[in-house]
């Protein structure tokens, strides 16, 4: 069953191109959203066991602009990455390759939500070029320590039992609805009902969308053990942390501290929203983003 997105009118009226690119060996799926000719390219990351449908809803709401959305290596239309592991070291290679291979002129914007944000500083803090950066629902601490740590410790003993389980019993599990269910209505804020079927719907059809166990297991090590704070110092771009009032992952007093340690971001705070800003309020997260670049809204 498909849920119609209630952004689906403004997404529509943004063209896009699907392609794929050699990166590392394997073939890397990405979307290229809105105007080819613009001067200004968004890339952005998305968050652990997602894909690039995730951020859609900002992408609608940023019209006027080239907009590039891979998914992850092993993660919706994406290959698993060639003799390395998917870890943050694996991953951050990968970002820098792509952004090699895709070769974007004018100014390049590099965007990452949650697990896409650890992703992003890890490669910035390697020496990835980009002129702005903007870190969505940050992992500002490490997530054992956030508001829900003991719901993250769940996780950790949910993935340990799949990795010891038979490979097909192991596999079934990480793909179990009902616990896919569990987390979507955990992270959801939103108190309207038929935003929270489309969100539900969206974790059912794309959560599970990785391509083996191994991949899936050893991204959420890499989730679970990395936080922005361990890069932000080696970071001097001009930042824009976006970050949720409600966020169940990390607190706001981590997010203050995390802003404290960049050589120049600013920190912005969307009132009543948790870890899923990119499905819950994006307009005004991509308000923040238009103003914090500097870009005229278009029609």
């Amino acid at each position: 069953m498909i849920v119609p997105s209630p952004y689906a009118d403004l997404l529509n009226r943004i063209p896009v191109t699907a392609r794929t690119l050699t990166v590392c060996g394997g073939r890397t799926a990405f979307w290229d959203y809105g105007d080819p000719e613009s001067t200004t390219t968004i890339v952005m990351v998305h968050g652990f066991r997602g894909d690039h449908h995730g951020l859609e809803p900002v992408v609608a709401h940023l019209s006027g602009v080239r907009i590039v959305s891979p998914d992850l290596p092993g993660f919706g239309g994406s290959d698993p990455l060639v003799g390395r592991s998917h870890n943050l070291d694996g991953y951050a290679v990968w970002l820098g390759e792509f952004l090699l291979a895709l070769a974007p002129t004018g100014r390049v914007v590099i965007l990452g939500h949650s697990f896409g944000s650890i992703v992003v500083a890890a490669a910035l803090a390697d020496g990835l070029a980009a002129d702005e950066v903007v870190l969505v629902n940050p992992i500002a601490a490490p997530a054992l320590a956030g508001p829900r740590g003991a719901l993250t410790r769940l996780a950790v003993f949910y993935y340990w039992a799949a990795a010891t389980l038979p490979e097909r019993l192991g596999f079934a599990l990480l793909r179990n609805r009902a616990i896919v269910r569990i987390m979507s209505v955990t992270m959801t804020k939103t108190r309207q009902p038929e935003l929270r079927r489309w969100i539900h719907n969206q974790h059912d059809r794309f959560f599970s969308a990785f391509s083996d166990r191994r991949v899936v297991l050893e991204a959420f090590r890499a989730s679970v053990s990395h936080d922005v704070s361990e890069f932000a110092a080696r970071i001097p771009q001009h930042t824009l942390l976006l970050a949720a009032e409600k966020d169940d992952i990390t607190p706001l007093a981590a997010q203050y501290r995390l802003q404290t340690l960049f050589p120049d971001a600013s920190l912005t705070v969307i009132a009543d929203v948790g870890h899923l800003i990119h499905y819950e309020m994006p307009a005004p997260a991509a308000a923040e983003l238009r103003a914090f670049l500097g870009l005229v809204a278009t029609p």
